[in-house]
Protein backbone atom coordinates (compact mmCIF):
# COMPACT_ATOMS: atom_id res chain seq x y z
CA UNK A 1 0.00 0.00 0.00
CA UNK A 2 2.83 2.39 0.58
CA UNK A 3 4.92 1.32 -2.63
CA UNK A 4 4.94 4.81 -4.93
CA UNK A 5 3.63 3.25 -8.11
CA UNK A 6 0.45 1.73 -5.99
CA UNK A 7 -0.15 5.44 -3.91
CA UNK A 8 -0.34 6.87 -7.48
CA UNK A 9 -2.66 4.53 -9.16
CA UNK A 10 -5.08 4.75 -5.79
CA UNK A 11 -4.99 8.78 -5.94
CA UNK A 12 -5.86 8.93 -9.80
CA UNK A 13 -8.60 6.42 -8.97
CA UNK A 14 -10.13 8.12 -6.09
CA UNK A 15 -12.70 5.82 -5.48
CA UNK A 16 -10.86 2.61 -5.28
CA UNK A 17 -10.32 -0.65 -3.26
CA UNK A 18 -7.90 -2.96 -3.17
CA UNK A 19 -9.34 -6.28 -3.84
CA UNK A 20 -8.92 -10.73 -3.81
CA UNK A 21 -5.85 -11.97 -3.73
CA UNK A 22 -3.71 -9.30 -2.59
CA UNK A 23 -6.05 -8.45 0.68
CA UNK A 24 -5.78 -12.18 1.30
CA UNK A 25 -2.30 -12.27 1.22
CA UNK A 26 -1.77 -9.15 3.16
CA UNK A 27 -4.33 -10.48 5.74
CA UNK A 28 -2.28 -13.96 5.94
CA UNK A 29 1.37 -12.68 5.94
CA UNK A 30 1.77 -14.07 2.69
CA UNK A 31 3.62 -12.61 -0.20
CA UNK A 32 1.74 -10.52 -2.35
CA UNK A 33 2.14 -10.50 -5.93
CA UNK A 34 -0.28 -9.21 -8.62
CA UNK A 35 -2.03 -6.55 -6.93
CA UNK A 36 -6.16 -6.06 -8.48
CA UNK A 37 -8.16 -2.85 -7.78
CA UNK A 38 -11.91 -2.40 -8.14
CA UNK A 39 -13.73 0.27 -8.64
CA UNK A 40 -17.00 1.27 -9.28
CA UNK A 41 -15.71 3.59 -12.21
CA UNK A 42 -17.35 2.65 -15.79
CA UNK A 43 -14.22 1.41 -17.64
CA UNK A 44 -14.37 4.78 -19.82
CA UNK A 45 -13.78 6.65 -17.15
CA UNK A 46 -10.85 4.73 -15.76
CA UNK A 47 -8.95 4.64 -18.75
CA UNK A 48 -10.03 8.34 -18.69
CA UNK A 49 -8.37 9.35 -15.51
CA UNK A 50 -5.49 7.08 -16.10
CA UNK A 51 -4.35 8.39 -19.15
CA UNK A 52 -5.38 12.29 -17.93
CA UNK A 53 -2.78 11.72 -15.34
CA UNK A 54 0.06 10.45 -18.15
CA UNK A 55 -0.31 6.49 -17.19
CA UNK A 56 -0.87 3.39 -19.74
CA UNK A 57 -3.54 2.35 -19.56
CA UNK A 58 -4.64 -1.10 -21.43
CA UNK A 59 -7.60 -2.87 -22.31
CA UNK A 60 -6.98 -6.13 -21.71
CA UNK A 61 -10.43 -7.17 -20.66
CA UNK A 62 -12.63 -4.65 -21.32
CA UNK A 63 -15.73 -6.34 -21.88
CA UNK A 64 -15.53 -7.81 -18.21
CA UNK A 65 -14.65 -3.95 -17.09
CA UNK A 66 -10.98 -4.92 -16.78
CA UNK A 67 -8.04 -2.50 -17.86
CA UNK A 68 -4.57 -2.35 -16.81
CA UNK A 69 -2.83 0.40 -15.15
CA UNK A 70 1.18 0.38 -16.14
CA UNK A 71 2.27 3.10 -13.43
CA UNK A 72 6.45 3.10 -13.97
CA UNK A 73 6.53 0.29 -15.28
CA UNK A 74 4.49 -1.63 -12.49
CA UNK A 75 1.05 -3.36 -13.65
CA UNK A 76 -2.33 -3.37 -12.00
CA UNK A 77 -5.75 -5.09 -13.20
CA UNK A 78 -7.79 -2.49 -12.79
CA UNK A 79 -12.35 -3.70 -12.71
CA UNK A 80 -15.40 -2.23 -12.24
CA UNK A 81 -17.73 -3.30 -10.04
CA UNK A 82 -19.88 -5.61 -11.71
CA UNK A 83 -22.83 -8.58 -11.77
CA UNK A 84 -23.61 -12.09 -14.29
CA UNK A 85 -26.10 -11.34 -16.02
CA UNK A 86 -25.54 -14.67 -18.28
CA UNK A 87 -22.84 -17.87 -17.85
CA UNK A 88 -22.50 -20.78 -19.79
CA UNK A 89 -19.66 -22.50 -17.49
CA UNK A 90 -16.50 -20.62 -19.12
CA UNK A 91 -17.55 -17.28 -19.71
CA UNK A 92 -20.06 -14.14 -18.73
CA UNK A 93 -21.69 -11.57 -19.81
CA UNK A 94 -21.43 -9.00 -17.12
CA UNK A 95 -23.29 -5.87 -16.30
CA UNK A 96 -21.70 -2.87 -14.14
CA UNK A 97 -22.50 -1.73 -11.10
CA UNK A 98 -21.76 0.45 -8.17
CA UNK A 99 -22.82 -1.79 -5.45
CA UNK A 100 -20.12 -3.59 -3.89
CA UNK A 101 -22.25 -6.34 -1.87
CA UNK A 102 -23.54 -7.28 -5.34
CA UNK A 103 -19.71 -7.32 -6.67
CA UNK A 104 -18.56 -9.79 -3.55
CA UNK A 105 -21.78 -11.91 -4.02
CA UNK A 106 -20.56 -12.87 -7.77
CA UNK A 107 -16.85 -14.09 -6.41
CA UNK A 108 -16.13 -17.78 -6.23
CA UNK A 109 -14.55 -18.18 -2.51
CA UNK A 110 -15.19 -15.66 0.43
CA UNK A 111 -11.73 -15.73 0.89
CA UNK A 112 -11.67 -13.97 -2.53
CA UNK A 113 -14.14 -11.76 -1.62
CA UNK A 114 -12.50 -9.43 0.82
CA UNK A 115 -11.74 -5.49 -0.15
CA UNK A 116 -9.51 -3.43 0.98
CA UNK A 117 -8.87 0.58 0.82
CA UNK A 118 -5.69 2.47 0.65
CA UNK A 119 -5.35 3.07 4.32
CA UNK A 120 -6.35 -0.72 5.16
CA UNK A 121 -9.45 -1.07 6.05
CA UNK A 122 -11.04 -3.93 5.29
CA UNK A 123 -14.79 -4.73 3.73
CA UNK A 124 -16.19 -7.81 4.07
CA UNK A 125 -19.64 -8.58 2.82
CA UNK A 126 -19.53 -12.26 2.73
CA UNK A 127 -18.10 -13.73 6.29
CA UNK A 128 -14.37 -14.14 3.89
CA UNK A 129 -12.01 -13.07 7.27
CA UNK A 130 -13.70 -15.35 9.48
CA UNK A 131 -13.26 -18.27 7.16
CA UNK A 132 -9.94 -17.07 6.08
CA UNK A 133 -8.84 -17.57 9.97
CA UNK A 134 -10.58 -20.95 9.73
CA UNK A 135 -8.95 -21.98 6.61
CA UNK A 136 -11.86 -22.59 5.09
CA UNK A 137 -12.36 -22.66 1.71
CA UNK A 138 -16.61 -21.79 0.97
CA UNK A 139 -17.97 -20.30 -2.18
CA UNK A 140 -20.26 -17.21 -2.21
CA UNK A 141 -23.89 -17.97 -1.89
CA UNK A 142 -25.15 -21.42 -3.71
CA UNK A 143 -21.81 -23.65 -4.37
CA UNK A 144 -23.41 -25.51 -7.32
CA UNK A 145 -24.57 -22.11 -9.03
CA UNK A 146 -21.18 -20.51 -8.11
CA UNK A 147 -19.60 -24.05 -10.04
CA UNK A 148 -22.45 -23.45 -13.14
CA UNK A 149 -21.14 -20.15 -13.58
CA UNK A 150 -17.54 -21.45 -14.45
CA UNK A 151 -16.47 -25.30 -14.22
CA UNK A 152 -13.07 -24.30 -13.77
CA UNK A 153 -14.25 -23.37 -9.79
CA UNK A 154 -14.07 -26.94 -9.30
CA UNK A 155 -10.32 -27.36 -9.54
CA UNK A 156 -10.12 -23.97 -7.67
CA UNK A 157 -11.97 -25.53 -4.30
CA UNK A 158 -8.95 -28.05 -4.51
CA UNK A 159 -6.23 -25.67 -5.28
CA UNK A 160 -7.04 -23.54 -3.07
CA UNK A 161 -7.98 -25.67 -0.03
CA UNK A 162 -4.29 -27.32 -1.03
CA UNK A 163 -2.77 -23.62 -0.39
CA UNK A 164 -5.29 -22.05 2.14
CA UNK A 165 -7.45 -24.78 3.75
CA UNK A 166 -6.81 -26.58 7.44
CA UNK A 167 -8.87 -29.88 8.06
CA UNK A 168 -11.80 -31.35 5.41
CA UNK A 169 -12.85 -29.11 2.64
CA UNK A 170 -16.18 -27.85 2.71
CA UNK A 171 -19.18 -30.74 3.09
CA UNK A 172 -21.77 -28.48 0.64
CA UNK A 173 -19.29 -27.89 -1.71
CA UNK A 174 -18.16 -31.51 -2.32
CA UNK A 175 -21.67 -32.25 -2.43
CA UNK A 176 -21.74 -29.82 -5.64
CA UNK A 177 -18.90 -31.35 -7.45
CA UNK A 178 -19.91 -34.31 -7.35
CA UNK A 179 -23.28 -33.26 -8.97
CA UNK A 180 -21.51 -30.96 -10.75
CA UNK A 181 -18.20 -32.50 -12.14
CA UNK A 182 -19.18 -33.27 -15.73
CA UNK A 183 -19.25 -29.83 -16.56
CA UNK A 184 -15.28 -29.60 -16.93
CA UNK A 185 -15.42 -30.84 -20.36
CA UNK A 186 -16.39 -27.99 -21.30
CA UNK A 187 -12.86 -26.64 -20.15
CA UNK A 188 -9.53 -25.74 -22.20
CA UNK A 189 -6.81 -27.43 -21.30
CA UNK A 190 -4.90 -24.67 -20.63
CA UNK A 191 -7.54 -23.41 -18.13
CA UNK A 192 -6.86 -27.14 -16.52
CA UNK A 193 -3.18 -26.99 -16.72
CA UNK A 194 -2.98 -23.90 -15.04
CA UNK A 195 -4.87 -24.73 -12.07
CA UNK A 196 -3.72 -28.53 -11.78
CA UNK A 197 0.28 -27.41 -11.78
CA UNK A 198 -0.24 -24.77 -9.44
CA UNK A 199 -2.38 -27.30 -6.99
CA UNK A 200 0.58 -29.46 -7.22
CA UNK A 201 3.02 -26.82 -6.24
CA UNK A 202 1.16 -26.77 -2.62
CA UNK A 203 3.35 -27.73 -0.07
CA UNK A 204 1.67 -30.86 0.19
CA UNK A 205 -1.13 -31.24 -1.82
CA UNK A 206 -1.87 -35.10 -1.32
CA UNK A 207 -4.60 -35.12 0.74
CA UNK A 208 -6.52 -32.81 -1.77
CA UNK A 209 -5.83 -35.24 -4.51
CA UNK A 210 -7.32 -38.11 -2.34
CA UNK A 211 -10.34 -36.05 -2.09
CA UNK A 212 -10.11 -35.23 -6.05
CA UNK A 213 -10.07 -39.35 -6.66
CA UNK A 214 -12.87 -40.02 -4.44
CA UNK A 215 -15.60 -37.33 -5.91
CA UNK A 216 -14.52 -38.41 -9.57
CA UNK A 217 -12.87 -35.08 -10.26
CA UNK A 218 -9.68 -36.16 -10.87
CA UNK A 219 -10.50 -38.84 -13.58
CA UNK A 220 -12.24 -36.10 -15.44
CA UNK A 221 -8.68 -34.58 -15.94
CA UNK A 222 -6.18 -37.06 -15.37
CA UNK A 223 -5.82 -40.21 -17.67
CA UNK A 224 -4.56 -43.37 -16.33
CA UNK A 225 -4.29 -44.55 -12.23
CA UNK A 226 -2.41 -42.04 -10.45
CA UNK A 227 0.30 -42.66 -8.22
CA UNK A 228 -0.62 -40.99 -4.76
CA UNK A 229 1.93 -42.76 -2.97
CA UNK A 230 5.10 -41.48 -5.10
CA UNK A 231 3.69 -37.99 -5.50
CA UNK A 232 3.53 -38.23 -1.62
CA UNK A 233 6.90 -39.07 -1.38
CA UNK A 234 8.00 -36.68 -3.46
CA UNK A 235 6.61 -33.72 -1.73
CA UNK A 236 8.13 -35.08 1.49
CA UNK A 237 11.56 -35.82 0.20
CA UNK A 238 11.20 -31.87 -1.21
CA UNK A 239 10.27 -31.00 2.92
CA UNK A 240 13.27 -32.81 4.15
CA UNK A 241 15.44 -31.15 1.50
CA UNK A 242 14.07 -27.61 1.74
CA UNK A 243 13.87 -28.10 -2.59
CA UNK A 244 11.21 -25.72 -4.42
CA UNK A 245 7.70 -27.42 -5.34
CA UNK A 246 7.86 -28.21 -9.24
CA UNK A 247 4.22 -29.04 -10.97
CA UNK A 248 5.88 -30.74 -13.79
CA UNK A 249 7.63 -32.99 -11.92
CA UNK A 250 4.94 -33.64 -9.19
CA UNK A 251 3.18 -34.42 -12.25
CA UNK A 252 5.33 -36.72 -13.89
CA UNK A 253 5.44 -38.10 -9.97
CA UNK A 254 1.63 -38.95 -10.34
CA UNK A 255 1.46 -40.25 -13.82
CA UNK A 256 2.38 -44.47 -14.59
CA UNK A 257 5.61 -44.41 -16.29
CA UNK A 258 3.83 -44.78 -19.21
CA UNK A 259 4.95 -42.31 -22.33
CA UNK A 260 1.27 -42.55 -23.95
CA UNK A 261 -0.26 -41.67 -21.05
CA UNK A 262 2.11 -38.48 -20.50
CA UNK A 263 1.04 -37.52 -24.03
CA UNK A 264 -2.20 -38.02 -23.33
CA UNK A 265 -2.15 -35.71 -20.49
CA UNK A 266 0.34 -33.15 -22.46
CA UNK A 267 -1.92 -33.08 -24.99
CA UNK A 268 -5.65 -32.80 -22.75
CA UNK A 269 -3.78 -30.27 -21.06
CA UNK A 270 -2.10 -28.24 -24.30
CA UNK A 271 1.16 -28.30 -22.34
CA UNK A 272 3.37 -26.21 -23.92
CA UNK A 273 6.25 -27.92 -26.11
CA UNK A 274 8.73 -27.83 -23.20
CA UNK A 275 6.74 -28.88 -20.34
CA UNK A 276 5.37 -32.09 -23.00
CA UNK A 277 9.03 -32.79 -23.59
CA UNK A 278 9.76 -32.61 -19.99
CA UNK A 279 6.81 -35.14 -19.08
CA UNK A 280 7.18 -37.40 -21.89
CA UNK A 281 11.21 -37.69 -21.06
CA UNK A 282 10.35 -38.04 -17.18
CA UNK A 283 7.98 -41.31 -18.14
CA UNK A 284 10.68 -43.22 -20.14
CA UNK A 285 13.18 -41.84 -17.55
CA UNK A 286 13.13 -45.73 -16.20
CA UNK A 287 15.99 -47.01 -13.43
CA UNK A 288 18.76 -44.74 -15.24
CA UNK A 289 19.26 -43.41 -11.79
CA UNK A 290 19.74 -45.84 -8.72
CA UNK A 291 21.31 -45.03 -5.19
CA UNK A 292 24.41 -47.25 -5.80
CA UNK A 293 26.02 -45.04 -8.98
CA UNK A 294 29.74 -44.04 -8.82
CA UNK A 295 31.13 -40.73 -8.82
CA UNK A 296 31.79 -41.96 -12.30
CA UNK A 297 28.55 -42.80 -13.38
CA UNK A 298 27.28 -39.58 -11.72
CA UNK A 299 29.56 -38.25 -14.17
CA UNK A 300 29.00 -39.91 -17.03
CA UNK A 301 25.19 -39.09 -16.45
CA UNK A 302 25.39 -35.74 -16.05
CA UNK A 303 27.27 -35.12 -19.37
CA UNK A 304 24.95 -37.42 -21.18
CA UNK A 305 21.43 -35.48 -19.56
CA UNK A 306 22.45 -32.01 -18.45
CA UNK A 307 22.13 -31.03 -14.72
CA UNK A 308 18.44 -30.27 -15.39
CA UNK A 309 17.63 -33.72 -16.36
CA UNK A 310 19.59 -35.65 -14.48
CA UNK A 311 17.91 -33.67 -11.24
CA UNK A 312 14.53 -34.30 -11.98
CA UNK A 313 15.90 -38.21 -12.39
CA UNK A 314 17.14 -37.93 -9.02
CA UNK A 315 14.53 -36.27 -7.87
CA UNK A 316 11.89 -38.96 -8.56
CA UNK A 317 13.95 -41.73 -7.75
CA UNK A 318 14.31 -40.89 -4.19
CA UNK A 319 10.43 -40.79 -4.37
CA UNK A 320 10.71 -44.51 -5.62
CA UNK A 321 13.73 -45.14 -2.55
CA UNK A 322 13.41 -42.76 0.01
CA UNK A 323 15.21 -44.67 2.35
CA UNK A 324 18.61 -43.62 0.15
CA UNK A 325 18.29 -39.76 1.27
CA UNK A 326 21.98 -39.47 1.97
CA UNK A 327 23.08 -40.52 -1.84
CA UNK A 328 20.07 -38.33 -3.80
CA UNK A 329 20.71 -35.03 -1.15
CA UNK A 330 25.04 -35.94 -2.45
CA UNK A 331 23.76 -37.02 -6.10
CA UNK A 332 21.72 -33.06 -6.47
CA UNK A 333 25.03 -31.60 -4.65
CA UNK A 334 27.45 -32.97 -7.76
CA UNK A 335 24.75 -31.68 -10.20
CA UNK A 336 24.62 -27.92 -8.50
CA UNK A 337 28.37 -28.25 -8.55
CA UNK A 338 28.95 -29.50 -12.02
CA UNK A 339 30.74 -27.96 -14.61
CA UNK A 340 30.62 -29.70 -18.12
CA UNK A 341 33.44 -30.98 -19.50
CA UNK A 342 34.91 -30.06 -23.02
CA UNK A 343 35.45 -32.55 -25.76
CA UNK A 344 39.14 -31.75 -27.02
CA UNK A 345 38.44 -33.01 -30.55
CA UNK A 346 36.49 -31.84 -33.46
CA UNK A 347 35.22 -32.52 -36.32
CA UNK A 348 38.69 -30.56 -38.42
CA UNK A 349 40.80 -33.32 -36.41
CA UNK A 350 39.11 -36.17 -37.61
CA UNK A 351 39.86 -34.83 -41.06
CA UNK A 352 42.91 -33.62 -40.52
CA UNK A 353 43.60 -37.19 -39.31
CA UNK A 354 43.32 -38.65 -42.89
CA UNK A 355 39.10 -39.55 -42.26
CA UNK A 356 37.29 -38.38 -46.01
CA UNK A 357 34.45 -35.74 -45.03
CA UNK A 358 31.60 -37.80 -44.43
CA UNK A 359 29.61 -40.31 -41.96
CA UNK A 360 33.12 -42.02 -41.31
CA UNK A 361 34.09 -38.21 -39.27
CA UNK A 362 30.86 -38.44 -36.72
CA UNK A 363 31.34 -42.43 -36.40
CA UNK A 364 34.91 -41.49 -35.76
CA UNK A 365 33.94 -38.53 -33.02
CA UNK A 366 31.51 -40.58 -31.54
CA UNK A 367 33.97 -43.39 -30.77
CA UNK A 368 36.59 -41.19 -29.52
CA UNK A 369 34.20 -39.67 -27.22
CA UNK A 370 32.75 -42.38 -25.70
CA UNK A 371 36.27 -43.31 -25.00
CA UNK A 372 36.69 -40.03 -23.30
CA UNK A 373 34.01 -40.50 -20.91
CA UNK A 374 35.17 -43.92 -20.06
CA UNK A 375 38.43 -42.73 -18.94
CA UNK A 376 37.20 -40.29 -17.11
CA UNK A 377 37.33 -36.86 -19.19
CA UNK A 378 40.56 -37.63 -19.56
CA UNK A 379 42.26 -34.36 -20.76
CA UNK A 380 45.37 -36.20 -21.67
CA UNK A 381 46.39 -34.95 -24.81
CA UNK A 382 48.64 -38.09 -25.65
CA UNK A 383 45.85 -40.59 -24.87
CA UNK A 384 43.23 -38.60 -26.81
CA UNK A 385 45.42 -38.70 -29.94
CA UNK A 386 45.94 -42.53 -29.85
CA UNK A 387 42.67 -43.03 -29.02
CA UNK A 388 41.92 -41.05 -32.45
CA UNK A 389 44.44 -43.02 -34.25
CA UNK A 390 43.14 -46.28 -33.46
CA UNK A 391 39.58 -45.17 -34.22
CA UNK A 392 41.02 -43.36 -37.35
CA UNK A 393 42.67 -46.80 -38.41
CA UNK A 394 38.81 -48.99 -38.48
CA UNK A 395 37.30 -46.94 -40.61
CA UNK A 396 40.23 -47.13 -43.11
Amino acid sequence: MTNPETVKLMAVLGEARFVGGVVRNALLGKPVSDIDVATPHPPEKVRALLEAAGLKAVPTGIEHGTITAVVNGKPFEVTTLRRDVETDGRRAVVAFTTDWAEDAQRRDFTMNALYADRDGEVYDHVGGVADLEAGRVRFVGDPAARIREDYLRILRLFRFHAWYGQGGLDVDALVAVEQEKAGLAKLSGERIAKEMLKLLEAANPVAVLVAMGETGVLAEVLPGAPDIMRLKRLAAADASAALPPDGVLRLAALLPRDKAVAQAVAKRWKLSNAHTDRLTDLAEAGETVTPYLSTHDVAKLLYKLGPERFRDRVRLAWAEAPQAFVQWRTFLASANEWQRPVFPLSGDDVMAAGVVKGRAVGQVLSEVESWWIENGFTADIAAVQNALRRAVEKVR
